[in-house]
């Protein structure tokens, strides 16, 4: 008997796209009579994209296992795409899945292009038309897109992008992202069970901070920073900027789980380090999916210069000021939910003022209507791919 169900190959390493993938393989799963569904992770992160797996109950068919210390990109893209060729003539897969803007996503869809397999493109359109900011991500996502057959594009905006770029409009997708679906289970498991919870809460006390305090009516600023275009003096503003801030409010308690990556991790802890003697600075080490919406939950202002924290925060009625001179997510900025600040220490200390003065501002911020959708990405991703490859 001939075998009528589909393979579909779906291809990530960062911990940020095995979030935002975890729900979309979790719907293609539903439908094993229609798609054999066969999983690739690279381990472009490792660690951190190992307790995503763990928590969305996600075992790969294949594991690249390309994480080297100190490993640079050239090394990183010749390793995904030599590990790839294997596994394509393995699965040998109808239709290649891919995620946003990461070097595992690009070289994915290289590969996939080599095998002639289709390529899908989750979270595809965002630009910043900078080539180096985001780098490299501004270029993985170009490349990436003019690989692929099919493009999901979260907004409209994302979708005027891809025909910009004489995309064909028919193989265009408006789908919302799939970081808000994650984002809901994530609340909902935490919501539904006092012990996730008060499990949560012990995890965060091991990490270094108590989140009991909140109850004492202190407001929480969650921040994140990261980005490569940052290193330098970018980074050294934005923790110069912090510890102003946190000298100014010693009522807020400022909470920043520190990338482990060394050039982040020395420039925080050099800077803000001595400042936690304050007590009113956490420096945690990276925190587990479900900590960290939880402390997204119950933040008063996020600062970030992540992509996804833009995309996730105001669907938790959340404002964001992005420490970062470009965004590809303009969306969130043109809605209201999201400020774009740059990395002046000037600009960060201003704006963070702002918000905790003024109660009209920041309610106006909280008030927008998320743009990137209401966390039905995933399924319309599997019912589209359903009328493309069943019928």
């Amino acid at each position: 008997m001939v075998n009528s169900k589909k393979k579909i190959l779906i291809v990530f390493g960062t911990r940020p796209e095995a979030i935002k993938m975890a729900p979309l393989i979790l719907e293609f799963k539903k439908y094993k009579n229609e798609f054999e569904t066969f999983v690739c992770v690279t381990g472009q992160h490792r660690e951190m994209l190992d307790s995503v797996l763990s928590l969305f109950e996600i075992v790969p068919d294949f594991d690249l296992n390309i994480m080297k210390h100190n490993q640079d990109l050239y090394e990183l893209t010749s390793r995904v795409l030599l590990g790839m060729r294997s596994v394509l003539s393995e699965v040998n897969p109808e239709m290649v899945f891919v995620h946003g803007d990461t070097s595992t996503s690009t070289i994915a869809a290289l590969s996939s292009f080599y095998h002639r397999a289709n390529v899908a493109h989750v979270e595809a359109g965002l630009r910043t038309y900078n080539k180096y900011s985001p780098w490299p991500e501004e270029m993985n996502r170009m490349i990436t897109g003019s690989l692929a057959s099919v493009h999901f594009a979260p907004t409209r905006n994302t979708k005027e992008n891809l025909l910009k770029e004489n995309i064909e409009e028919e193989t265009i997708y408006i789908t919302g992202n799939t970081v808000i679906d994650a984002l809901k289970w994530g609340i909902k498991k935490i919501n539904d069970s006092k012990l996730e919870e008060e499990s949560i809460i012990e995890i965060l006390k091991s990490k270094g901070y108590d989140s009991k305090r909140l109850n004492s009516k202190r407001k929480l600023i969650l921040i994140t920073g990261h980005r490569r275009e940052n290193f330098g003096e970018g980074l050294l503003n934005i923790c110069n900027g912090i510890k102003e801030i946190a000298k100014r409010y010693s009522h807020v308690d400022f909470v920043y789980p520190v990338h482990l990556n060394p050039k982040v991790d020395a420039t925080v802890r050099s800077i803000l380090g001595e400042v936690a003697i304050n007590k009113n600075i956490f420096l945690l080490e990276p925190l587990e999916y479900l900590p960290f919406i939880y402390l997204m939950d119950k933040a008063y202002l996020i600062l970030t210069d992540s992509g996804g924290i833009q995309e996730e925060a105001p669907s938790l009625g959340k404002p964001v000021l992005v420490m970062r001179n470009t965004t590809e997510r303009p969306e969130a900025v043109s809605a209201g939910t999201v400020k774009l600040i740059g990395t002046q220490k000037e600009n960060l200390i201003k704006h963070v003022s702002i918000l905790l003065n003024d109660k009209n501002e920041y309610q106006n911020m909280i008030s927008k209507k998320n743009p990137y959708g209401e966390g039905d990405a995933s399924k319309r991703i599997v019912e589209i791919c359903r009328n493309l490859m069943l019928t």
